[in-house]
């Protein structure tokens, strides 16, 4: 999908997954953060987790993401709250970015487990720069229900990227992970996170007649919503697993 689609789609969103603050919010206490914890967040976003939990929890952290309209909000984020002298953003390929082994006390890539060519491949490049005791958080989507066949030409997903969240828990074990807790996201967070860029869309098609990518847009919205009315809804699931070494 075109990363120019969701810069504009998500153009009002400051949490780039169906979360809430409030969810956002119980994850960082769950992951048992402290004043100078390290966090490399891969596809960071727009960075809200590193911020707001930096200014929370007193943590440091490295956001790397390949878009340059989310690092550029990252930084004016990290500025408003007060927090850029301890938050670093960067430009570049997250699935390659180069650290030194063990120096991270959490590790995250939420909603972005393509880096990896699928969720096994993203925990095992997630592992080299995780101090020994440290824990990963991955956010990843999983099927509520089997959906029907329409739904993934509807979402665009093959049947096998996603399984359900039994399967999930299968997949991180064989990782050589532990699920340690998790955080999923309620139909209300996800209606929040779709429903509402369907508007800023529509602001965008009115506000841009002649974008050589009107038409590209245009049938993003129409596909955004058919595929969460008629399958998202009952189907897929989303949350952030804590996971550890095994």
């Amino acid at each position: 999908m075109s990363l120019r689609f969701h810069e504009i789609a998500e153009g009002g969103h400051r949490i780039l997954n169906p979360f809430t603050n409030d969810k956002l919010a119980l994850l960082g206490e769950i992951a048992r953060l402290r004043r100078g914890s390290r966090l490399l967040d891969l596809c960071c976003g727009k960075a809200e987790m590193l911020c707001q939990w930096s200014l929370a929890h007193g943590i440091e952290g490295v956001g790397v993401d390949i878009s340059d309209v989310f690092l550029d909000a990252a930084r004016a984020r990290a500025g408003e709250l007060g927090v850029a002298d301890r938050v670093r953003l960067e430009k570049g390929d997250a699935g390659a970015y180069p650290v030194e082994p063990g120096t991270f006390d959490v590790v995250s890539c939420l909603g972005a487990t393509w880096i990896g060519n699928g969720l096994e491949g993203t925990v095992k490049l997630m592992l080299p720069p995780l101090k020994e005791d440290g824990i990963l958080l991955v956010g990843e989507p999983y099927w509520n229900s089997e959906p029907p066949a329409a739904a993934y030409e509807s979402f665009g997903f093959g049947p096998d990227d996603f399984t359900s969240l039994a399967g999930t828990f299968d997949r991180f074990e064989a990782a050589g992970v532990e699920v340690l807790e998790m955080v999923l996201a309620d139909q209300d967070s996800w209606d929040r996170y779709v429903a509402s860029q369907w508007w800023t869309l529509s602001d965008w098609l009115r506000d841009n007649p002649d974008d050589p990518d009107i038409e590209g847009v245009r049938g993003f919205l129409e596909r955004c919503r058919r595929s969460h009315v008629e399958y998202g809804r009952r189907h897929l699931g989303w949350g952030v697993f804590v996971l550890r070494r095994r």
